[in-house]
Parts: C-alpha cells; structure tokens; sequence
C-alpha cells in the first residue's frame, strides 16, 4: 500500500523496513527511548527498555503480529514520519486511561486505535502527519475494521511537539474522523466509520 502525497509515500512497517523505522526513531531521544512502546506495555517496563529494550521487544512483536504495528512515511527512500495503528486490544496500557473509559469495550477486538505520531522535524508542516493518518485508515479498511478511532488534544490552539504526539482534533477532522465523545477538557475521541464512504474533510 502506498499513498502519495507530493514526494511521500506511505507503507506499512514490516521487518524490513525495522532499519529505517530505527533511522527515524534516532533522531530524537525520546522516540528512540520509547521505540513506541509506550502504549504497549506498563509504564515499568517501558521505562525499564529505554536502553534498548524497548526496540527489541518492538522488533520482536513486527515480526508476530498479524497486522502491522504502524506505518512509515518515507520521502523518496528515507523514512521521515511514524504513527501506530492496529486494534484497540493492542494498546492495553492506552485502554486502562480513564481517557477511554467510556469506550464499548465489545469493540475493542475489532476497531482500531492510532494512538501517537512522530514526524523528523525537517519534514513537518508538509502533510506528513495527515497522510500518516489516511494511511492507518486505509490500512484498517483492509484488514477489515469497521472503524478507526483516536484521542487528540481537543480545540484548535496550538501545541507543542511535546504534546501533540497524539495527534490534534483539526488534523483527525480533516480526515473525515467526528467527535464522539469529549473525555476532558483537554481530549476528544475521534471516530472515522469505514463502512461508508468518507465524509468531506474539513480544512485543519
């Protein structure tokens, strides 16, 4: 699978491609600490691999699971964006949050969950993020998810690197996702049906 966004393309991370996930994760402490485990597993453990634990047990689980753990976004062959992807049962520590306490957790085997992004710094503002997000929803589609969700920081003020790992609400609207619950003030859960033909984006 690739979407093209001027001279990005999007793929699915398979072991192949755990190089360059590497490559990209390198470039910031905190990404190549976590190896985006951090939704994983315990807090305990995630911080117990930031030395290199946690690439290993990242690695391992690519090459087991059934669905890909995430996607890459590469311009022309180097990776420069990730999200994570897969089905809301994947991300344990993420369903204890009281963020999705209010979930049907008969769902959870079924609808899929993107839950953090990251984007090398030279390459963001350029809609690396966005086709990072229609990607993990085409790629849910496939795999048969009747829908796709996520919890963005909620408004459209500004944030920082920092805090926007999980995506903002004006990005998930843009992709067709809606709010369907509003956690706390400062998160929104957003829903794309992939059932049916994506409603008209708004402009983030």
């Amino acid at each position: 699978m690739a979407t093209a966004l001027t001279n990005i393309s999007i793929r699915p991370v398979t072991p192949d491609r755990l190089d360059d996930l590497a490559a990209l994760f390198g470039s910031s402490k905190t990404t190549m600490g976590c190896h985006c485990m951090w939704f994983l597993v315990p807090a305990k453990e995630c911080e117990a691999g930031w030395s290199g634990g946690n690439r290993r047990a990242f690695e391992a689980l690519t090459g087991v699971s059934s669905e890909p753990l995430g996607l890459l976004a590469y311009r022309g062959q180097e990776a420069v964006g990730w999200c994570s992807a897969g089905p809301r049962t994947r991300y344990a520590r993420a369903l204890r949050s009281p963020i999705l306490k209010g979930r049907d957790e008969v769902e959870d085997s079924k609808v899929w969950l993107v839950p953090c992004f990251y984007v090398r710094r030279d390459a963001r503002k350029g809609g690396v993020t966005r086709a990072l997000l229609d990607g993990a929803a085409a790629l849910a589609r496939r795999h048969g998810a009747p829908a796709i969700e996520g919890f963005p920081l909620a408004g459209d003020r500004r944030h920082s690197t920092g805090e926007a790992f999980v995506g903002v609400e004006p990005l998930f609207a843009s992709c067709g996702f809606v709010a369907v619950a509003r956690p706390s003030e400062s998160r929104v859960i957003m829903r794309r049906d992939l059932r049916r033909p994506k409603s008209t984006p708004r402009s983030p």
